[in-house]
């Protein structure tokens, strides 16, 4: 048994996110007692903790306890990608900026340096758990996994599907036949993987997800196939994770072109199953409590609710949707929906890897919204959104998320300190009590103050 020592802070328990107020603990002098196991064992004040763990290896941080991070939408083939220039919206941007770069995975040598730099900024902002947009290149795929598993990090990816686009996205087509068969390979390969043979194969470290770009980069027969292929291997565990409703730019946007080309009412059809024209059904339906959609922006009302329905889960990214000027998710009707909604950083469309800089985005897009529809989000939900909603949209939320006893410890260090200036604003902030203390901390840390991460209890090493 270790204990950790420090400020610990987490949304207890499974509330909803208008919940997560009351359900926020914030212990000043708290403590983490992890087992040799990997399992939280008790969490909560110091003067709380057990006589019968007061013996034991106690570790003192001198900083913040914090859940580890969730992401669930992020471009590993993007990882150099960052900032790039397209002069345009997405879909500009990816014909000039994002198809040439994936292409050049192509190469291993390459792939397995931007493997080791995805895992080290991972492991330098605290994500203990990705959803992965990853590679159209097997092998790059297979860098990917295995540096994950060298760190001790969580990892869901799966390849990147396209069977049509344009030119620049040439090296990035197969087959509808190859799309299919590379997909269940690496689902053979890679789903449940973990350095432990008895963990359940929805628990372990690597996992994988059926991942078509968006609906744009495949053909009514390839949803079709891929429906298919989901329904063989949904009771595994396998995650289904795409693109939903980003860019709404009138006429000639994504929105715009995935309802032209279909030629049904609304882009939530495709992933439906209902992707024949008139949203006539064609094929199995790819939404679940494991299907994630990035960005939903532009939803119509009976999309949510669909979302809803399903258990189906959204992958909010304010920052890169400030990037491609995408506009904004409307919050109150979305939350009103009653959809899971969990933070995703985009990268490389989005420029900011640390979770808590999104939040810091979504607090102040959502407060910019017109009038009555503006929202000061409140600091439990922003830290709600980063942590426990990460592992709910996963369906792992029995698994991490929080410091619940009997979870795994998958946790961070924040030193203060480390951060010029942080100590000085959380000291003055903390007099005006826990939340104002608790906002000030996702508002105002940066990279630096991330000093130590754990998964399992077991502290993550980034590549050399």
């Amino acid at each position: 048994m270790t204990v950790y020592r420090g400020h610990l802070i987490h949304i207890a328990g499974a509330p909803s996110l208008e919940g997560a107020a009351s359900a926020l603990v914030s212990e000043p002098d708290g403590a983490l007692a992890v087992g040799a196991d990997g399992r939280i064992r008790f969490a909560g004040s110091w003067i709380s903790l057990p006589e019968t763990l007061r013996g034991d290896a106690v570790v003192e941080t001198g900083g913040y306890l914090l859940p580890g991070f969730v992401d669930t939408h992020l471009h590993f083939p993007q990882t150099f990608t960052t900032d790039a220039f397209g002069g345009g919206e997405l879909l500009e941007w990816l014909e000039r900026c994002v198809f040439p770069a994936e292409t050049r995975l192509a190469d291993p040598v390459f792939a397995d340096l931007i493997a080791a730099e995805f895992v080290r900024r991972r492991v330098a902002v605290g994500t203990t758990s990705a959803l992965v947009f990853g590679s159209a290149f097997p092998a790059a795929q297979d860098a990917l996994f295995t540096r994950s598993l060298q760190a001790g990090l969580r990892v869901i990816s799966g390849r990147g599907i396209q069977t049509v686009g344009p030119a620049s996205a040439a090296a990035l087509l197969t087959s509808e036949d190859e799309a299919l068969a590379l997909t269940r390979d690496e689902i053979e390969r890679w789903h449940g993987r973990d350095p432990e043979a008895s963990v359940d194969p929805r628990r372990a470290l690597a996992q994988v997800a059926v991942v078509p770009r968006f609906s744009l980069s495949v053909t009514p027969q390839t949803l079709g196939a891929l429906g298919d292929l989901y329904a063989d291997v949904r009771n595994d565990g396998v995650y289904f994770h795409s693109h939903l409703n980003e860019n709404n730019r009138a006429g000639d946007g994504e929105i715009a072109a995935v309802r032209a080309t279909y030629d049904v009412d609304a882009y939530l059809d495709t992933y439906d199953g209902r992707f024949l024209p008139g949203s006539a059904r064609g094929g199995e339906s790819l939404l679940g409590r494991r299907s994630v959609f990035a960005h939903a922006v532009h939803c119509q009302d009976g999309e949510l609710a669909r979302l809803a329905e399903t258990g189906s889960s959204i992958a909010h990214c304010p920052t890169s949707q400030l990037f491609l000027g995408s506009g904004t998710m409307p919050w109150r009707r979305t939350v009103a929906s009653g959809v899971t909604i969990a933070m995703g950083t985009d990268i490389g469309a989005g420029d900011e890897w640390l979770i808590p800089r999104v939040l810091n985005d979504a607090f102040k897009v959502h407060m910019s919204e017109d009038g009555p529809l503006a929202r000061a989000i409140d600091p439990a939900q922003l830290l709600f959104l980063g942590t426990l909603a990460g592992a709910r949209a996963l369906d792992q939320e029995d698994v991490f998320g929080n410091f619940d006893a009997g979870k795994e410890a998958d946790f961070v260090i924040v030193d203060a300190s480390a951060q010029p200036g942080l100590y000085e604003a959380l000291v003055s902030a903390a007099e005006r009590g826990h939340e104002a203390h608790l906002f000030t901390l996702l508002m105002g840390m940066r990279e630096a103050a991330v000093t130590d991460v754990y998964v399992r209890g077991r502290r993550v090493i980034a590549p050399l």
